[in-house]
């Protein structure tokens, strides 16, 4: 088993760290900061201008030493900094980029299986029987009942009880096709 020489960090303590980081970086990006760091520098420089020689801490005839290197040690923390959090970005960048992906791939596959069913329907909406194929279904037993029944009689005249008795029929026969009709189709 491997053992670690070094203890491993925990995660806050790197979150926090990389936070800060990244509150410093945004911070230095406002104009508030610029109007601050502006005005510091214009505060030592007068300081060191106009305060008598035994305050002063820059001199201003040696081009203010100290506040050259104040600013010069500002701006080699300020890109690390700046990268560190451009680093943390490009990361955040890159897990969004890659939910995004996914959700996309997700949308695509919701989409075509969609697509498949809508697809199926169509096809099973064509299986089924129109209005006009019914009637004209209809139309052809009452003939064929017409024909076996010995001519065009109406059904007018015939009594209640056997009305009845060929309306069943018709439904029956209709019925029985319909369902010769689903068993060879399946």
């Amino acid at each position: 088993m491997r053992t670690r020489v070094l203890p491993t960090r925990r995660r806050g303590r790197g979150d926090a760290f990389g936070r800060a980081t990244e509150g410093i970086a945004r911070a230095m990006g406002t104009p508030w900061f610029l109007i601050g760091l502006t005005l510091f520098c214009v505060l030592w420089m007068g300081w060191n201008i106009l305060t008598p020689k035994s305050w002063q801490f820059d001199s201003a005839a040696i081009g203010f030493t100290a506040l050259t290197l104040v600013l010069s040690l500002q701006a080699s923390y300020a890109a690390p900094l700046i990268l560190l959090a451009q680093n943390r970005q490009d990361d955040r960048d890159r897990v969004q980029f890659e939910q995004d992906r996914q959700r996309a791939e997700r949308n695509l596959a919701d989409t075509e299986y969609l697509a498949r069913e809508v697809v199926a329907l169509r096809l099973a909406m064509r299986d089924m029987a129109s209005k006009d194929f019914i009637r004209a279904e209809l139309r052809s037993l009452l003939e064929e009942l017409d024909r076996r029944d010995g001519g065009p009689e109406d059904l007018d005249e015939l009594d209640d009880r056997e009305r009845d008795r060929a309306r069943s029929q018709m439904h029956d026969r209709g019925h029985d096709r319909g369902h010769d009709r689903s068993v060879t189709r399946g």
